[in-house]
C-alpha cells in the first residue's frame, strides 16, 4: 500500500485498479503524521504573512498547496489571462505617446508603470529600446536636447532616467 499525503488526509490505495481512499487515524504512520505536521506549519506560516483581504480568499483552503496557489491565481490569473495582460501591456507600450497636457515627469511615471507591469509578468525590454522609445515620444520642442543627448552619450550608455 502506498501513502500519499496531499496536505489534508493521508490515503492508501485499495482495489484493482488501485483507488486512493483516506486512511483512518489508527492507520496513520510516522510519515503520515510528519506530512500532516508539515502541512499545518506551512499553512500557519502562509496565513501569518498575509493581510485581511488575502486571508478571506484563502480561509477555506485545506492544504498549504491550495493556500500557496490561491493568491497566484487571484493576482496573476490563469495562463490565458496572464498572456492577455501581457498582450495589452505590450500594445500600451507600442502605442505609448506623450500627452500634450502632461509634463515629462508625468510621462516618465506613466511609461515606467507600463514597463514595471510588463516586468512583473516576466516580459523585459532591452534598455536601449526603452531609451529610444522615450526619446521618440518627447515633443518636437525637445529635438535639440534629444540630439545633444544622443551625440554626447550614445543610446547604449543611456538609462531611461
Amino acid at each position: 500500500m502506498g501513502c500519499h499525503c496531499d496536505g489534508l488526509v493521508p490515503t492508501k490505495n485499495l482495489g484493482d485498479p488501485p483507488v486512493a481512499i483516506p486512511k483512518t487515524r489508527k492507520e496513520f504512520n510516522d510519515a503520515d503524521r510528519k506530512a500532516i505536521e508539515k502541512n499545518f506549519c506551512a499553512k500557519k506560516i502562509l496565513m501569518c504573512g498575509i493581510g485581511t483581504d488575502e486571508y478571506n480568499r484563502i480561509s477555506a483552503c485545506q492544504s498549504a498547496k491550495e493556500i500557496w496557489e490561491a493568491p497566484q491565481t487571484s493576482h496573476e490569473g490563469t495562463t490565458h489571462v496572464k498572456q492577455s495582460k501581457i498582450d495589452m501591456l505590450t500594445m500600451e507600450y507600442e502605442l505609448f505617446r506623450m500627452q500634450d497636457d502632461k509634463s515629462v515627469q508625468e510621462m516618465h511615471t506613466r511609461f515606467t508603470s507600463i514597463i514595471n507591469e510588463l516586468y512583473s509578468h516576466g516580459e523585459t525590454i532591452q534598455r536601449n529600446k526603452l531609451v529610444r522609445k522615450i526619446l521618440s515620444v518627447l515633443p518636437s520642442s525637445w529635438e535639440s536636447k534629444v540630439n545633444a543627448i544622443i551625440e554626447e552619450k550614445g543610446l547604449h550608455e543611456l538609462t531611461i532616467d
